[in-house]
């Protein structure tokens, strides 16, 4: 019995610091931890304890606690990319990359998210577009995208006409076309038949109209043909 008592005794500190453990779902949990942390790359758990993926976050726009789902900054990248990479998350958090779909529906499927599109242009201007409700359904829904509550910071509402969209991809076709958006645009969205956005397309350094509507574009701002230089999406739980 004695050994038993002093089994536990030592074991207690381990199994409370065990359980004192939280596991970050998103940028949002990492900000209420500490409220001093900068922006950067943290890890966070969207999925569960084993589901450990890195991201930016934006702790310093709009009150901070954004968890970055898509980010294009250079074109070092390339985002035509097949469904299975598009669900899993593909790319770098220091630099550009795609979370994933499976990891954005788990977020937004529990919780009220609500989310920001902040771009550049290659002139040196910003601007955004804010929804105050985001969320995106299973795999068994094919990802349908739902948005609403539009407020604009310059850039105009792009994403409306996609609400309600399926997701797809070169080898996943589930727009309102005939023909596959994905294809024709070289990207991968929400697309309907097409588009008026189109972030992961073809980074091409601003108005180019070599090839019609195929830039990483946001068409109330700049137009189709106008590839953006900062193309970033994220999302946040509703304050």
């Amino acid at each position: 019995m004695k050994l038993v008592t002093v089994l536990f005794l030592l074991l207690a500190p381990l199994l409370t610091s065990c359980k004192d453990v939280v596991r970050p779902k998103d940028c949002s949990d990492i900000q209420h931890q500490d409220k001093n942390r900068h922006s950067g790359v943290y890890t966070i758990y969207p999925l569960g304890e084993k589901s450990d993926v890195q991201v930016c976050c934006d702790m310093d726009l709009n009150g901070g606690g954004w968890t970055v789902f898509q980010k294009r900054v250079d074109g070092t990248l390339n985002f035509y990319r097949p469904w299975d990479q598009y669900k899993m998350g593909f790319g770098n958090a220091a630099g550009e990359y795609w979370l994933g779909l499976d990891s954005i529906h788990y977020l937004t499927d529990k919780q009220h998210y609500e989310l920001m599109v902040y771009m550049e242009d290659f002139e040196g201007k910003n601007v955004t577009a804010s929804y105050s409700s985001f969320s995106v359904a299973a795999e068994c829904d094919g990802y349908k995208l739902t948005v609403t509550g539009f407020t604009d910071g310059g850039a105009g509402d792009a994403l409306t006409p996609h609400s309600g969209m399926k997701f797809s991809t070169f080898d996943k076709d589930q727009d309102t076309w005939p023909n596959n958006c994905a294809k024709s645009y070289l990207g991968a969205f929400w697309y309907t038949a097409c588009h008026s956005a189109n972030p992961n397309g073809v980074y091409r350094w601003g108005a180019d109209g070599t090839i019609y509507a195929v830039g990483a574009s946001w068409t109330p701002w700049k137009g189709i043909d106008y590839s953006l230089k900062t193309y970033i999406m994220m999302i946040r739980p509703v304050q």
